[in-house]
Protein backbone atom coordinates (compact mmCIF):
# COMPACT_ATOMS: atom_id res chain seq x y z
CA UNK A 1 0.00 0.00 0.00
CA UNK A 2 0.89 3.53 -0.96
CA UNK A 3 1.17 6.05 2.00
CA UNK A 4 -0.78 8.11 -0.19
CA UNK A 5 -3.55 5.48 -0.80
CA UNK A 6 -3.81 5.20 2.60
CA UNK A 7 -4.07 9.18 3.30
CA UNK A 8 -6.65 9.43 0.98
CA UNK A 9 -8.72 6.26 2.13
CA UNK A 10 -8.51 8.29 5.70
CA UNK A 11 -10.10 11.71 4.28
CA UNK A 12 -12.61 9.80 3.08
CA UNK A 13 -13.91 7.68 6.01
CA UNK A 14 -16.07 8.26 8.91
CA UNK A 15 -14.61 9.09 12.33
CA UNK A 16 -13.74 7.07 14.17
CA UNK A 17 -12.52 5.10 11.47
CA UNK A 18 -10.60 7.64 9.52
CA UNK A 19 -8.41 8.37 12.69
CA UNK A 20 -8.01 4.93 13.99
CA UNK A 21 -6.58 4.47 10.19
CA UNK A 22 -4.32 7.84 10.68
CA UNK A 23 -2.96 6.34 14.05
CA UNK A 24 -2.23 2.85 12.80
CA UNK A 25 -0.68 4.81 10.06
CA UNK A 26 1.53 6.70 12.59
CA UNK A 27 2.63 3.63 14.48
CA UNK A 28 3.91 1.86 11.92
CA UNK A 29 5.72 4.83 10.10
CA UNK A 30 7.00 5.75 13.20
CA UNK A 31 7.77 2.67 15.38
CA UNK A 32 7.13 -0.57 13.25
CA UNK A 33 10.50 -1.65 14.53
CA UNK A 34 10.34 -0.87 17.87
CA UNK A 35 8.92 -3.02 21.16
CA UNK A 36 5.29 -2.71 21.88
CA UNK A 37 5.23 -0.77 24.52
CA UNK A 38 7.53 2.07 22.38
CA UNK A 39 4.59 1.62 20.10
CA UNK A 40 2.28 2.00 22.62
CA UNK A 41 3.90 5.29 23.69
CA UNK A 42 3.97 6.81 19.97
CA UNK A 43 0.29 6.38 20.36
CA UNK A 44 -0.12 7.93 23.25
CA UNK A 45 1.69 11.06 22.06
CA UNK A 46 -0.56 11.55 19.55
CA UNK A 47 -3.46 11.10 21.40
CA UNK A 48 -2.61 13.26 24.43
CA UNK A 49 -1.59 15.92 21.46
CA UNK A 50 -5.12 15.14 20.50
CA UNK A 51 -6.73 15.16 23.66
CA UNK A 52 -5.11 19.19 24.36
CA UNK A 53 -6.85 20.23 20.76
CA UNK A 54 -3.90 22.14 20.19
CA UNK A 55 -2.29 20.02 17.39
CA UNK A 56 -6.10 19.59 15.73
CA UNK A 57 -9.58 18.44 17.00
CA UNK A 58 -8.85 14.95 15.10
CA UNK A 59 -6.17 12.67 15.52
CA UNK A 60 -5.72 12.60 11.83
CA UNK A 61 -5.35 16.36 11.93
CA UNK A 62 -2.86 16.09 14.62
CA UNK A 63 -0.61 13.30 12.91
CA UNK A 64 -0.93 15.26 9.40
CA UNK A 65 0.34 18.39 10.77
CA UNK A 66 2.73 19.73 8.89
CA UNK A 67 6.64 18.30 9.92
CA UNK A 68 4.76 16.78 13.64
CA UNK A 69 4.67 12.82 12.20
CA UNK A 70 6.01 11.01 9.86
CA UNK A 71 2.72 11.15 7.35
CA UNK A 72 3.87 14.66 6.37
CA UNK A 73 7.50 13.82 6.13
CA UNK A 74 8.13 10.87 4.42
CA UNK A 75 7.53 10.49 0.55
CA UNK A 76 3.46 9.87 -0.29
CA UNK A 77 4.92 7.02 -2.68
CA UNK A 78 5.96 5.37 0.39
CA UNK A 79 4.81 1.81 0.63
CA UNK A 80 4.27 0.19 3.42
CA UNK A 81 5.29 -3.58 2.83
CA UNK A 82 5.48 -5.29 6.11
CA UNK A 83 1.62 -6.41 6.79
CA UNK A 84 2.48 -8.47 10.30
CA UNK A 85 4.24 -4.52 11.44
CA UNK A 86 0.55 -2.83 9.36
CA UNK A 87 -1.87 -5.40 11.85
CA UNK A 88 0.05 -4.89 14.55
CA UNK A 89 0.03 -0.87 14.33
CA UNK A 90 -4.02 -1.46 13.82
CA UNK A 91 -4.55 -3.22 16.88
CA UNK A 92 -2.34 -0.79 19.06
CA UNK A 93 -4.44 2.11 17.51
CA UNK A 94 -7.30 0.61 18.60
CA UNK A 95 -6.44 0.11 22.03
CA UNK A 96 -4.95 3.31 21.92
CA UNK A 97 -8.61 4.95 20.75
CA UNK A 98 -10.56 2.59 23.61
CA UNK A 99 -7.59 4.09 26.36
CA UNK A 100 -8.33 7.22 25.51
CA UNK A 101 -12.47 7.17 25.61
CA UNK A 102 -12.23 6.41 29.28
CA UNK A 103 -12.10 8.80 31.77
CA UNK A 104 -8.46 10.27 32.50
CA UNK A 105 -8.42 8.47 35.45
CA UNK A 106 -9.01 5.39 34.45
CA UNK A 107 -6.69 5.55 30.93
CA UNK A 108 -3.04 3.09 31.41
CA UNK A 109 -0.34 5.52 30.58
CA UNK A 110 2.94 4.33 28.94
CA UNK A 111 4.33 7.38 28.97
CA UNK A 112 2.63 10.42 31.07
CA UNK A 113 2.85 13.84 29.86
CA UNK A 114 5.12 12.96 27.12
CA UNK A 115 3.65 15.49 24.39
CA UNK A 116 6.65 14.90 21.82
CA UNK A 117 9.41 12.05 21.01
CA UNK A 118 12.16 11.16 18.56
CA UNK A 119 14.40 9.02 17.26
CA UNK A 120 17.79 9.46 19.25
CA UNK A 121 19.86 8.08 16.07
CA UNK A 122 18.03 10.37 13.73
CA UNK A 123 17.12 13.07 15.36
CA UNK A 124 18.16 16.16 18.48
CA UNK A 125 15.86 18.02 18.29
CA UNK A 126 15.75 21.81 19.60
CA UNK A 127 13.38 20.75 22.40
CA UNK A 128 14.87 17.51 23.41
CA UNK A 129 16.36 18.90 25.85
CA UNK A 130 13.13 19.91 27.81
CA UNK A 131 11.82 16.78 30.81
CA UNK A 132 12.79 13.69 29.77
CA UNK A 133 9.58 11.34 30.43
CA UNK A 134 11.01 8.36 29.25
CA UNK A 135 13.11 6.30 26.75
CA UNK A 136 11.54 3.14 25.16
CA UNK A 137 14.00 1.38 22.49
CA UNK A 138 15.20 4.29 19.74
CA UNK A 139 13.02 6.46 20.96
CA UNK A 140 13.14 9.32 24.00
CA UNK A 141 9.68 10.90 24.82
CA UNK A 142 9.70 14.15 26.17
CA UNK A 143 7.18 16.58 28.21
CA UNK A 144 7.28 20.20 26.59
CA UNK A 145 4.52 22.02 27.24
Amino acid sequence: MKLEWILWLASLLPQPLADHTCLATTVYLEARSEPTLGQMAVAEVAMRRWHTGRWGDTVCAVVNAKGQFAQSLVSKQYRLKNADAWQKAWGIAADSLHNWSLPPEQRKLVVPDADHFYAQDIASPAWGNQRLVAVIGGHSFISVN
